[in-house]
């Protein structure tokens, strides 16, 4: 018991270490063309269930059906209970601050024209996933770490419908829709 803990302890320290890092560094700059084509979203599922919202997005942005990639964050994920979205928790956590999940590497492994956040609390997982996810503008909360994302929205978690109209009036100023 005590091992494990200690273990987890240091895998905690060496992911925090590495967030430090990569928010000092320069920003990756993602060469792809203005608009809105791939939207990539990482949910935190304790606070927000219902990933089917974000399917909205495929229309509200007019997107292909393709184009929209979602994983979801369980700070306990149970592998019995099925979930319609991938998920990674706590456990994915490597030893070196790297994310051990096939879902969160499959979707790390694609670029985004956008990036939305969908949580508010400053949890190492999904903050890790945000600074290694590559995506020309990030969006999210304002609770969360302000240099993680480009544009931020102020607007409650469980009010979607909000966020969605607030999200579409600002990528209409930025030319990003139309």
């Amino acid at each position: 018991m005590f091992l494990k803990a200690l273990k987890e302890k240091i895998k905690f320290r060496a992911g925090k270490k590495l967030l430090k890092k990569g928010l000092n560094a320069s920003p990756k700059i993602v060469d792809r063309a203005k608009g809105i084509s791939a939207v990539g979203c990482i949910v935190d599922l304790d606070e927000f269930e219902n990933t089917n919202a974000f399917d909205e997005f495929v229309e509200e942005f007019s997107l292909r059906h393709n184009a929209l990639k979602i994983i979801g964050y369980k700070k306990y994920n149970d592998n019995n209970s099925p979930y319609s979205t991938p998920v990674f928790s706590d456990k994915d956590l490597g030893w070196k601050g790297n994310i051990e999940n096939s879902y969160a590497l499959e979707f790390l492994n694609r670029e985004y024209d956008l990036l939305v956040n969908y949580y508010t609390d400053d949890k190492l997982l999904l903050q890790l996933m945000t600074l290694n996810t590559k995506a020309r503008l990030k969006v999210g909360f304002g609770s969360v770490d302000k240099s993680l994302n480009d544009l931020i929205l102020n607007t409650p978690i469980e009010d979607f419908q909000t966020f969605k109209k607030e999200l579409g009036k600002y990528l209409r100023v930025l030319n990003e829709i139309k």
